[in-house]
């Protein structure tokens, strides 16, 4: 899979495609991504056509997203008889959001964590525009984000938010020429060790030394 995964699956299929990707960044800016991607297909030939893609085939999807900057914890595809569907699943984790342009997948994300002003850092990803053509209906293609972001939000273009947990939801008619999501953050705090423990550290260290001393003088 040389191209962009839903790139090469909106101009040869016909069915009803869906992408739902969920990442939690961390505030080293390392973290773990989840993808989910189907499709019901429609007639036999989607079926070839899948099958000849290597979209939904385990061991084609695992060296996708195999990496020196990326951990795989699982890479799940199977079909759902119920419901004429394929589905994809792949859960990794992975160095530096950054880092992530440099596999196949991700080559047009433009995926990027930068440095704001006032101790804030600016998320972004760029949605790419994708031909729909052979009779594909963009409303037939969805997309879903979803960000946790380690830090306050300040600023967001998400369509959907609660703390920080950011989501995007599109259509393919609605990205038009592209589009960039993005969010502004304070980060939180490393967790700090609570004053009460030194206090009592240093409280135990007095009574230490004072009897080391008493025991000295007797």
């Amino acid at each position: 899979m040389k191209r962009n995964l839903l790139l090469i699956l909106l101009l040869f299929l016909s069915g009803c495609l869906n992408y739902t990707q969920v990442t939690t960044i961390k505030t080293d800016g390392s973290g773990n991504m989840f993808i989910h991607y189907w499709m019901k297909w429609t007639s036999t030939r989607d079926s070839i056509i899948v099958d000849q893609l290597g979209l939904f085939n385990r061991d084609s999807v695992y060296k996708e997203f195999t990496s020196t900057f990326s951990s795989i914890k699982n890479v799940e595809v199977y079909k759902d008889y119920s419901d004429s569907t394929i589905h994809g699943k792949v859960d990794f984790e992975f160095n530096s959001l950054d880092s992530l342009n440099q596999l196949p997948a991700f080559r047009d994300s433009k995926l990027t964590i930068k440095d704001g002003e006032d101790n804030t850092k600016i998320f972004s990803q760029f949605i790419a525009p994708v031909a729909t053509g052979f009779g594909i209906k963009s409303k037939n293609f969805s997309l879903t984000y979803i960000y946790y972001l380690p830090g306050e939000i300040l600023n967001h273009n998400a369509t959907e938010i609660s703390r920080n947990k950011l989501t995007w939801q599109y259509y393919q008619d609605e990205i038009g020429t592209g589009e960039y999501i993005s969010a502004t953050y304070r980060p939180f705090k490393l967790k700090e060790t609570p004053a009460w423990i030194y206090i009592i550290a240093l409280i135990v260290l007095v009574v230490v030394v004072a009897y080391l001393f008493s025991k000295r003088f007797k």
